[in-house]
């Protein structure tokens, strides 16, 4: 019968230190994905030096989800020879049941005869002992100690009490119910449940121990060989914005022989491009809608995504490093740092994750230098805020609302009420059109002098700010409507008063009195310390899982593999809810491969947009059957008259972007309309430009039908979200208290 060696050792040394019982207690961490996970060892009392030895399991892969073995506190005496031990066994009493080595337990009940007859109340009180041995979370985890998983453990629990039932014997039942449906019992049978799952279920076991070594996703510095032969040496660039610090590395950049610059965002992909050419540099650029190969070009601009750790570089910069712990995207920064085959790696980021940094350079063996920056000049609260006023905007302002509605909304205020004219810029508008419109507020001397804009314009433009303005400190994250964190408020604040431009000073404010408190605490506080970066598996690890499961679709094997990977404690596993959900999305297409189910999942879709998941679902669907992927889309005439057509431009442009992405992630000849797409991107991504232009109306609203309390004439200033929410708990408190009084 198949043994663990763990186990084997158990007996070993419970035979040679004459050990009463072995039991199995959790340690502080759970099993998750997110566990750090260690080598065991195991610990026993030896009765006469009443100290505790410790034994390694050395030469065994036994690394076991946090947890860790040790002995519990009572012994037996020594017995002079086989014969005497055989006897007490077979003596036992109840009340010394628990002082008898589980072995011995199991193989009495394996070996013993058919149970006794019970009676109806030891019948219904075992019963419920093992109803909560079966729904234990305790035992449960235990059990991954030994490869049962969660999803197996009932199957076994059951099969346990079955067996339990139909061999027990009279000591056993008689101590059982004194302990009764309680934790102790469940640790009492827990060493029994061990030894009778380790020879009845010895194919479930190996399977499951296979499944989970083909999630192992610790020590991924590994992953990267060739990195780790080269001495690397690590420049931290830490500072806030608006300090020079990514000028420094891109100084350091353009002098290298071969150099690649790592951008968070296209947009600002694009700007390295053009700026590093403009000087004299030959640059290519690659993202994953476009590539442009300057030639005789060395350098290359990219976004993080897209980076090679296969080819050698002098130079590498990594821009916006703190994003390694951005739960969906950190593993691209985490990859890029651990894997660039490059002499000098330079970072630029706030301090958050310079500990962590401090730590991966540890375990690769990398050179650190830090060079710490502030900001040219200090950035400047002005206390008297608008006075929830917009009309008190002025020319260089730039208004930071968090939703596409309240952007419409400040825009069509500012231009109604004032003479100013606004340009606008938010994510789902596309890099050209963002551009474009950085550019018209950049301008002297044209109308165009206050902007509009969402959390996008924090990082990736260079804009002349006077001053930031923030509409509200809150918004809405998806599920609730939260304050907008720290660190980004410090980012994006840090937009105004930008060195070189015509306002080196920065200013920032609020629109409402009752969100300046929040904002002044914001750019008081230090940046919070990161503990975890970043991870998602590659193509070839997921294959590799996907080989020991049998019958599930894609989204159920993403699924089953964060729920059984490993990870050490520096590292977290990205969320991938919205690759799950193309993934089932894409679950009727026939004929799709699983690396070609991984590509299509990593396209980059709105979710939310029925149109662009639509057209993701057609594209899958062409390449499935093995013709030719067309867009079979119309193409817009004219600018937008409404927000609707609005909305219909930027859906256009992003199915269009997505073809593009697809045509460099899939063979050339599958796609063959790239000429196409990339003109009709560009003649939407004008007409967008040409509609925000124009833009005078509102944006379409949810509660379409409710009347509204704003004046038609007057001009009726917005209230502070924060205030907003502050007010609907005091009316939720008030209610309840009327509820209790009553």
């Amino acid at each position: 019968m198949a043994r663990n060696p763990a186990t084997r050792l158990l007996r070993l040394c419970s035979s040679q230190y004459k050990l009463s019982k072995v039991r199995f207690f959790p340690s502080s961490n759970r099993f998750s994905s997110h566990s750090t996970q260690t080598h065991q060892s195991f610990c026993f009392f030896h009765p006469k030096t009443t100290k505790f030895h410790h034994i390694s399991p050395l030469g065994l892969d036994f690394r076991v989800p946090s947890f860790s073995y040790c002995t519990i506190e009572s012994t037996v005496s020594e017995h002079d020879d086989n014969n005497n031990k055989k006897e007490d066994e077979n003596q036992v009493s109840a009340s010394h049941v628990a002082n008898v080595d589980p072995v011995q337990l199991y193989h009495r009940l394996r070996d013993g005869p058919v149970a006794r007859k019970l009676g109806v109340d030891q019948w219904e009180q075992l019963t419920e002992i093992f109803r909560c041995f079966a729904r234990s979370g305790w035992a449960s985890n235990q059990a991954l100690a030994i490869y049962i998983g969660a999803s197996f453990f009932q199957t076994a629990a059951h099969n346990f009490r079955s067996f339990f039932f139909k061999k027990c014997d009279d000591e056993l039942v008689d101590y059982l119910l004194s302990l009764g449906p309680a934790n102790e019992s469940e640790r009492f049978l827990f060493p029994i449940f061990v030894e009778y799952c380790l020879e009845e279920f010895p194919d479930e076991i190996k399977k499951f121990r296979s499944m989970i070594s083909s999630a192992d996703l610790t020590k991924p510095e590994t992953w990267f060989p060739f990195a780790r032969a080269i001495k690397r040496k690590i420049i931290y660039h830490c500072g806030p914005t608006n300090s020079g610090k990514t000028y420094n590395a891109l100084q350091r950049f353009m002098e290298a022989k071969k150099g690649i610059y790592c951008s968070p965002l296209r947009l600002l992909a694009m700007e390295v491009f053009d700026k590093v050419n403009s000087l004299g540099v030959y640059c290519s650029l690659l993202t994953g809608q476009e590539k442009k190969y300057v030639p005789f070009g060395n350098h290359t601009a990219c976004t993080v995504e897209m980076v090679s750790t296969e080819e050698l570089y002098e130079v590498a910069v990594i821009d916006e490093i703190q994003m390694m712990s951005d739960v969906y995207r950190g593993y691209a920064w985490t990859r890029a740092l651990l894997g660039l085959q490059a002499d000098e790696i330079h970072l630029c980021g706030d301090p958050s994750v310079l500990d962590i940094v401090r730590k991966i350079c540890q375990e690769t063996g990398d050179e650190l230098i830090e060079n710490h920056y502030e900001r040219f000049k200090p950035l400047v609260v002005e206390a008297k805020t608008l006075l929830g006023d917009i009309r008190n905007v002025r020319s260089g302002d730039c208004v930071v609302a968090f939703s596409r509605r309240e952007i419409f909304e400040v825009k069509l205020a500012i231009e109604k009420h004032t003479n100013h004219k606004c340009c606008v810029i938010y994510g789902a508008l596309p890099p050209e059109t963002r551009r474009h419109q950085a550019n018209l507020f950049n301008e002297q001397g044209n109308e165009y002098d206050i902007l509009v804009a969402s959390d996008a314009v924090g990082m990736g433009l260079n804009l002349n700010i006077r001053r930031v303005v923030f509409y509200s400190l809150s918004k809405y994250n998806g599920d609730k409507i939260v304050p907008v964190p720290a660190s980004q408020v410090k980012q994006i604040a840090g937009r105004a008063g930008r060195r070189g431009s015509i306002y080196p000073d920065g200013l920032t404010t609020t629109l409402h009195l009752d969100d300046l408190d929040y904002l002044i605490e914001c750019l008081q506080k230090s940046f919070d310390e990161v503990k975890k970066v970043g991870l998602f598996p590659f193509y070839e690890q997921v294959e590799l899982f996907a080989g020991q499961i049998a019958d599930v679709t894609f989204s159920q094997l993403l699924e089953k593999f964060g729920e059984n990977c490993r990870l050490d404690g520096s590292y977290f596993l990205c969320k991938h809810d919205h690759i799950k959900k193309v993934a089932n999305m894409l679950e009727k297409v026939q004929g799709l491969s699983l690396e070609d189910r991984f590509n299509f999942c990593f396209a980059p879709v709105n979710i939310r947009d029925p149109k662009a998941m639509y057209h993701l679902l057609r594209f899958a669907q062409s390449y499935a059957q093995n013709v030719p992927v067309s867009l079979a889309m119309g193409m817009p005439k004219t600018s937008a008259r409404n927000d609707t057509e609005l909305l219909d431009l930027e859906s256009k442009h992003q199915v269009v972007s997505m073809y593009l992405w697809l045509s460099n992630h899939f063979k050339e000849e599958t796609f063959p309309y790239v000429k196409k797409a990339e003109a009709m991107a560009t003649d939407i991504a004008e007409l967008l430009g040409q509609s925000l232009i124009k833009a005078n109306w509102k944006p379409e609203s949810r509660n379409q039908g409710k009347k509204s309390n704003d004046d038609e004439d007057g001009y009726k200033r917005p209230r502070s979200m924060v205030k907003l929410q502050e007010q609907k708990r005091q009316e939720k408190d008030i209610e309840s208290v009327e509820k209790v009084t009553a």
